[in-house]
Parts: structure tokens; C-alpha cells; sequence
């Protein structure tokens, strides 16, 4: 049987998708990238009614530089409702039954109104009116505008350098840096932003160098009409000394910094905090006690990438690392700072690999009231606010929950130090045989990287429950997710 997240995962996720445009009926394009952003379950409002001719003709007309897209049979398993005969000549999914997205997504960041918690990240992605119009025309609820400094900003070429696999980015590495706009010019842009659309959230990123740099910009963002004032400590490629990380590294600075915006201007200030630290609850502390009313985190990650074409004319160096595989490091830092005993009273914006509704919801459920979002855009455009939305939607409809506000922290209960974990109980794997198709790897994985518990006979792996430590490293591997866990129970002594 297909694999309907493997399949939509080589989709190209086309403009004008040819697909859709021979489907007729429906849009295919569309469903398929409601499956490839964890929306597998809603996939089907997009291809009601569509008969297996529109769905042949839309697979037919792929242009997969590889092979087609099986559409029909990966859409026909995402969608587990669908009637089967002998003779399918449609597919019919009664709308009527399906519940409608009714769930809450509106939630406040320091006391601004925000429709969705779904924002962008200062980048490249917002670097002028005509492109956060039309993120706000799409259904993002704000944006962090590209950092605006004072500082004549020059960028090098090519400035981006990616990790893949296949066609999606494991990790971004970019040596960007700061607006290149006159700081007039982007102050007048989130002026004219924040007129021609009251209801989003506009907040202006700025960078200064000085003490009198911090508080001019901070004025002239809170003259323009701004929501808040970001305060860039975190950028990892200055080219000039004393801003971006140099800063976010000194915990005195950021209170200094923090202090001289927070008394010059009356709307909310938010550091942004840098990963690249060993303790990020030392500068975030520093700018709690300034009195900063939330906390940007995290920015990108120092890095080196080989990747061919990254060069700059013969030249390599370190910069800035994104996208999904630094997920796990911002919620570690993110996690931090909201444990901290001290940090009680502050609000948390996260940023981070942040690519599908799930990722948003791990960030929420960590304590942060939004989240930001660049690299996902930057691969797939603002377009992937739809699921971001639609999926948040959906799971909190699951769950009876009606308000986004409701998820906030939620999962903090269930942190602990690692000295206080359960080290008396274990859970072995289990193996469901009609999902296992006898591979093996969970047994060379075992031999090689375990603890030699697995023993694998006419293709069918077992486990022997006299070794196993119940590491899960079988489970991790199995391609079919055909390892799952067993009832945990006392260790012997």
C-alpha cells in the first residue's frame, strides 16, 4: 500500500498546478498539499464529487520530472471514508457529516488582539508592503518586519545554502542580514501596513549600536504606528561588531539595551533571544528585569554548510541555520526560559523549524502565545497558512477545545529534570505482524546499536524480552510503524 506522506512529500507543490487545472471537478494540488502539511484527514474537501476520470486525467498531467504522482491511490487512502466497490466511479464524502472548524484561533501577545497565533519571522520574507499585504491578504495575523537599522546594509552572493533531501530542506543556512530599505523608507511601509490593515498585528524589527540608535528607532516605530518593537540581540552574521548575537551573548547589554527602549517608548518591547549560548536564561533574565514585556526565541543557529554554489567568490564562512532541523534545539531553549522560577510574569513568541500546524502546537504547548514563521515560507510560499490554520482547527475540534489560549503551557506539567525521571518501571516494543513486512532493520539496528534483544527468522523479527532494555530503537526505525509499545511494568531488581 502506498505511503501517502512519502508520496506527497515528492509532490513539487506546482504554481498553477497542471494537475488541478485537468482535474476540472476539483483540486487536487490542493488536497495533496493538505496531506503533505499533516492535514491528510481534511484532504477530501478538496476533491468531493471528483469522479476517477478527473482524478486519472489530474494524474496523467503531472509534471513530476521523475515519475507522475500517484494521485488516485494516494488520495484514495488518505481519505478513510471513501466508499469501496468493485466499481468506484466516484468520490462521495458527505459533507454533512463532517464537522465545520469552529474552534477559537484568536489569542492576545502583550495585550494586542491577534486573530491566529500564526506570524512572520523577520526576514526575507517581509522586506516590503507589497509582500506583507499579501500574507495578510492570505491569513497571517502579523508580521515581525525585516530588522531595521541605521547601518548601511550590503549582502553577498549567493547568500542561501540548503541541507536536503530529496526536494525538501532538512536545514536553511542563509548570510543575511538586515534591511537594506533606508530606515525611513521601512518605517513608512509599516506606517502605510498598519493604516490599510487596523486588524493585523505590525510590529518592527530594529537593530541598533548605540544607546541613542536603540531608542531613536524604537520612537520612530512607535511613531509609525506600531504594535510592539522587536529588539534584534540575535542575529549570528554582522559584519560590524556590537550588534546582533555580540549582544544576545552579554546579558548586561541586553539589560542595558532592553531598559533604554523599554523607558523611551510606551508600546510592548521583546527581545529576541540568541540560541548561540550555553544559557539562554542568562540574557533573558537580564531583559526580564529591564522590564520586557515578551521574548523573541530562537533566532538562527551559528553554522557551516559545504553545499556546492554556497561560495562567495572562492569564500566560505559561517552563518545563520534554520528550518525544521533546529526544532528540537528552540523548544530546549524555549523550555528553559518558561521553567525558569524567576521569569513568571512574561509572554513568549517561538520561533524555530516551525513548517506544519503540529510544530506550531509543540511551541504552544510549551507556553508561547505565537509563533513565527521563515524558512517554510521561504520553501513553499504564504500560502501554507491555509493548513497552519485549518489543522490548528481541526485538533483543537478533536479535543473539545474552543479556545487556542486554552493550549498555552499546557505540556509544562510534564517536564522534569532528568533526575527526577522514572528509572524503576520499563515498556517493551511490541511488534504487530500484519503491519510488519519483514525488512529487518529493526533487527541490524538492534545488533548494531542496541542490545543485540532482537532475533530475526523466516523475516519476521522477535523480541527477546530477557535483553531488551526497552530502549526503542526498534520503534524508531521500522519503516511501517509496525513497533509499538507494549503495558509498562516494574523492573526487577
Amino acid at each position: 500500500m502506498i505511503h501517502i506522506h512519502e508520496e506527497a512529500a515528492r509532490c513539487l507543490l506546482c504554481e498553477d498546478a497542471p494537475c488541478t487545472k485537468a482535474c476540472k471537478t476539483g483540486d487536487t494540488a490542493r488536497a495533496i498539499r493538505a496531506i503533505r502539511f499533516d492535514n491528510a484527514k481534511n484532504a477530501w474537501r478538496w476533491i468531493e464529487g471528483c469522479s476517477s476520470a478527473d482524478l486519472e486525467r489530474a494524474e496523467q498531467a503531472c509534471i513530476h520530472y521523475d515519475h507522475p504522482i500517484r494521485i488516485r491511490e494516494m488520495l484514495s487512502v488518505a481519505n478513510d471514508s471513501l466508499p469501496r466497490n468493485n466499481d468506484i466511479t466516484s468520490f462521495t464524502f458527505g459533507l454533512s457529516s463532517r464537522r465545520r472548524q469552529n474552534s477559537e484561533l484568536g489569542i492576545t501577545f502583550c495585550g494586542i488582539k491577534c486573530e491566529n497565533p500564526f506570524f512572520l519571522a523577520s526576514s526575507a520574507v517581509c522586506t516590503n508592503y507589497e509582500m506583507v499585504a499579501r500574507a495578510f491578504e492570505a491569513g497571517w495575523a502579523g508580521v515581525f518586519y525585516k530588522t531595521i537599522c541605521m547601518q548601511e546594509i550590503r549582502e553577498v552572493s549567493p547568500r542561501f545554502d540548503a541541507v536536503k533531501e530529496g526536494t525538501q530542506w532538512v536545514g536553511f543556512r542563509n548570510m543575511e542580514q538586515l534591511s537594506e530599505n533606508p530606515y525611513e523608507v521601512d518605517f513608512e511601509i509599516l506606517r502605510r501596513l498598519k493604516q490599510n490593515y487596523p486588524s493585523k498585528v505590525v510590529i518592527a524589527s530594529i537593530m541598533g549600536q548605540t544607546e541613542d540608535q536603540w531608542i531613536e528607532l524604537a520612537r520612530m516605530a512607535e511613531d509609525a504606528g506600531c504594535d510592539a518593537v522587536e529588539l534584534n540581540f540575535s542575529c549570528p552574521q554582522m559584519r560590524e561588531s556590537g550588534m546582533g548575537s555580540d549582544v544576545g551573548q552579554d546579558p548586561e547589554l541586553v539589560t542595558f539595551f532592553t531598559a533604554y527602549v523599554k523607558r523611551s517608548v510606551k508600546i510592548p518591547v521583546i527581545p529576541k533571544m540568541t540560541p548561540n549560548i550555553a544559557h539562554i536564561s542568562q540574557p533573558a533574565m537580564g531583559a526580564y528585569f529591564a522590564g520586557a514585556d515578551a521574548i523573541s526565541a530562537i533566532n538562527t543557529i551559528k553554522s557551516v554548510t559545504l553545499g556546492e554554489g554556497s561560495e562567495v567568490s572562492g569564500c566560505q564562512t559561517g552563518s545563520g541555520y534554520s528550518g525544521k532541523a533546529i526544532k528540537p534545539i528552540a523548544l530546549r531553549h524555549i523550555l528553559a526560559m518558561v521553567k525558569n522560577p524567576i521569569m513568571k510574569k512574561i509572554e513568549y513568541s517561538g520561533i524555530g523549524g516551525i513548517e506544519t500546524w503540529r510544530d506550531a502546537l509543540e511551541f504552544i504547548q510549551l507556553g508561547c502565545r505565537n509563533v513565527q514563521v521563515c524558512t517554510a515560507v521561504m520553501q513553499y510560499g504564504y500560502r501554507i497558512i491555509d493548513d497552519l490554520i485549518l489543522g490548528m482547527q481541526t485538533y483543537m475540534e478533536e479535543r473539545g477545545i474552543e479556545h487556542v489560549e486554552d493550549l498555552v503551557g499546557e505540556l509544562l506539567p510534564k517536564f522534569y529534570l532528568p533526575s527526577d525521571l522514572d528509572r524503576e518501571t520499563m515498556v517493551l516494543p511490541k511488534v504487530d505482524r500484519e503491519e510488519c513486512i519483514g525488512c529487518g532493520r529493526c533487527y541490524i539496528s538492534c545488533q548494531d546499536g542496541g542490545h543485540q534483544a532482537i532475533t530475526f527468522e523466516d523475516r519476521q523479527p522477535h523480541i527477546v524480552g530477557t535483553k531488551c532494555v526497552g530502549c526503542h530503537l526498534c520503534r524508531l526505525v521500522c519503516p511501517t510503524g509496525a513497533i509499538g509499545l507494549s503495558k509498562r511494568f516494574q523492573k526487577k531488581r
